[in-house]
């Protein structure tokens, strides 16, 4: 009795193997040394975008200090 075999033979594809590395275990790296870099060039979308930024930071800590001095009775009765 014959077998029958396929007209093509079938051979997997070659899988890749990933391996999951936990950082702990993993060997250091070389980390960037920025101290020589200088100051970063900005725009001005993104020089206007700080300056509002920090505009927005004062004024909120003003906002606080000031109802900090109103809890606290300084400003007198209203």
């Amino acid at each position: 009795m014959a077998f029958m075999q396929p007209a093509v033979e079938w051979s997997k594809p070659e899988q890749e193997v990933f391996r999951v590395v936990h950082p702990l275990d993993d060997v250091p790296e070389q980390k960037v040394d920025a101290a020589h870099l200088g100051p970063m060039p900005m725009t001005r979308t993104v020089r206007i975008s700080l300056m509002t930024l920090r505009g927005y930071l004062v004024l909120m800590v003003f906002l606080v200090l000031y109802h900090v001095v109103d809890l606290a009775g300084w400003l007198g009765r209203r």
